[in-house]
């Protein structure tokens, strides 16, 4: 860890901004886009983005008078890429009206950056006198180390104070965040900090982990002696061999539906994988007939839930619990929690910040996005009145109140991190008795289908009701409304990609050859009518 110091000079020192700045030119005609995962690209074309995301983070610190985090990393990308993200004061995604910003600035001719970033400053009313404070964590890509450096020199050159944290899940950096925010209430912001409070709260561990050969392995590694001698974990793709994310981890294995390379899978034995910067997290076991079974994110929101649910029951409070999914979830899972569990579902649009947004409106907000990213967010009156009831509460009831508080301990306020979300659910697994095969068994996922067509322009498609409905092209909804009527517990859905343009289309019906001719025949209306071309969809998967 390195801890370094800008400039004395409390002003922007633009003469030396304009020095330094010229040491990470931007490419010419680059234009990129921040979104809910930051910027992501090809390694070579970020070290300007670096180096401005290194200033932006100065500013949005002095404007919060808060510690801001940049994590270098492109989570369950390929590792020839690499991207980077903002962390905001209290561990959460940076705010919208900021990601406007970060684009702006990132994409800015190296001629205008000076105007770029005065112009920021002065619309969002940063006290340029105020200190700032920034702290960085990469993951173990070749290229990542070199790319942090860069971030470095845009703190150091506007003044700022950086403290480098190196190796980091995002999680964790997230942690680091808010424990300094919070003066080290929350805990302790170091890696040890942060393996005390989630094994402290911790039960028993066993199983299978596919670390995606990321970061996520050697942070894994290091919190085994934070555990009683219980513990027994197995890691898979540690990094000592493999590439990142090649042929492994959590995006890998969803996509693919199929075990990652390099573990040994016996029949019914549990078994999870992480992505590359350790906040998404899938399960999945193979049966006695060799057949693959994923539980993703959405099967980790029914368990979680459901067991938050008979412990809120069990110390008589009324807190409301909400499960928030996208349009993506599988019909089943919203189903099984509304009708089974009982909780409320909502849908919002696709991408983290909008379920995390949504989930802060209840006491217990469940989120997690069917790609195994996502947490339990507790609000502050709900976790000072749990935390009150452990204290105070006898018998069964002080024991559930109690199992609360461990789970409030063990979500650590990010906004998605595997490590935390494993220890859940082990957790929850033995105090409930469940295998694996009996947590599978509590629905049965509908079948499903996505596709992908492409398209001259993805901004001719817009869309309604957290995706799920199409407003233009004219036409394209009641198509997929007449195709939807065909077959049985069917229901179909088009999303622009926000990247490229391809229109993905989602399917999902009572068997896998009916949710396969819907998906194509939806994405047959999609390329006739929003723009299709190259290839016409193909029938046959």
């Amino acid at each position: 860890m390195l801890e370094i110091n800008g400039s004395e000079d409390e002003d922007m020192d633009l003469d030396a901004l304009t020095k330094r700045s010229a040491f990470h030119a931007k490419p010419d005609g680059l234009i990129l886009q921040y979104g809910t995962a930051g910027f992501r690209t090809k390694a070579e074309h970020l070290d300007h983005v670096m180096f401005r995301m290194g200033l932006l983070a100065v500013l949005r610190s002095k404007q919060t008078k808060s510690t801001i985090g940049v994590m270098v990393t492109a989570s369950h990308n390929p590792e020839e890429d690499n991207g980077v993200k903002l962390v905001d004061p209290l561990g959460e995604m940076l705010a919208p009206s900021w990601e406007e910003h970060a684009t702006c600035l990132a994409n800015a001719e190296d001629q205008n950056l000076q105007s770029v970033l005065m112009d920021i400053s002065e619309k969002v009313a940063v006290n340029l006198h105020q200190d700032a404070f920034v702290v960085i964590g990469r993951d173990t890509r070749p290229s990542s180390e070199k790319l942090s450096q860069s971030v470095i020199d845009g703190v150091t050159v506007l003044g700022g104070q950086v403290h480098d944290y190196g190796l980091l899940t995002t999680p964790q950096l997230h942690y680091m965040v808010y424990c300094r925010n919070t003066s080290g209430q929350y805990g302790e912001a170091t890696t040890e900090g942060y393996y005390e409070k989630l094994s402290k709260a911790f039960v028993e561990l066993t199983g299978q982990v596919d670390c995606a050969n990321g970061i996520g392995a050697l942070k894994l590694g290091e919190m085994k002696p934070y555990f009683s001698q219980g513990l027994s974990v197995q890691l898979f793709n540690d990094g000592s061999g493999g590439k990142l994310n090649y042929f492994c981890g959590a995006d890998f294995v969803k996509t693919h539906q199929k075990p990652p390379q390099g573990i040994e899978m016996k029949s019914n034995e549990r078994c999870c994988s992480f992505d590359g910067d350790a906040d998404r997290i899938v399960y999945y076991y193979q049966d006695v007939d060799g057949h693959f079974h994923l539980l993703d994110g959405d099967k980790i929101a029914t368990l979680i839930s459901s067991f938050l649910k008979e412990l809120v029951l069990e110390i008589g409070e009324s807190l409301n619990i909400g499960v928030v999914q996208t349009a993506y979830a599988n019909g089943s899972s919203t189903r099984y929690l509304e009708e089974v569990v009982k909780v409320p579902v909502y849908c919002t649009k696709t991408g983290v910040k909008h379920l995390h947004h949504k989930a802060q409106e209840f006491d217990i907000g469940v989120y997690f996005e069917a790609n195994g990213h996502g947490t339990v967010l507790f609000s502050k009156a709900a976790e000072t009145k749990i935390k009150q009831l452990a204290k105070e509460l006898e018998d069964k009831k002080s024991k559930a109140a109690k199992m609360l508080e461990n789970v409030i301990d063990l979500f650590n306020q990010a906004t998605g991190d595997a490590i935390s979300d494993m220890l859940v659910i082990e957790a929850v697994l033995a105090l409930k008795g469940l295998t694996i095969q009996q947590w599978d068994a509590l629905y049965t996922d509908l079948p499903n289908r996505q596709l992908k067509v492409k398209v001259a322009d993805r901004q001719v498609i817009s869309t309604t009701d957290a995706e799920r409905q199409v407003v233009k092209p004219p036409g394209l909804q009641e198509a997929i409304n007449d195709l939807v009527k065909k077959y049985k517990l069917s229901r179909a859905f088009v999303r622009p990609s926000g990247t490229e343009d391809i229109v993905r289309v989602y399917a999902e019906a009572d068997s896998q050859e009916s949710a396969d001719s819907l998906a194509y025949e939806v994405s047959l209306a999609v390329f006739q009518l929003a723009g299709g071309v190259g290839e016409r969809p193909q029938s046959g998967f």
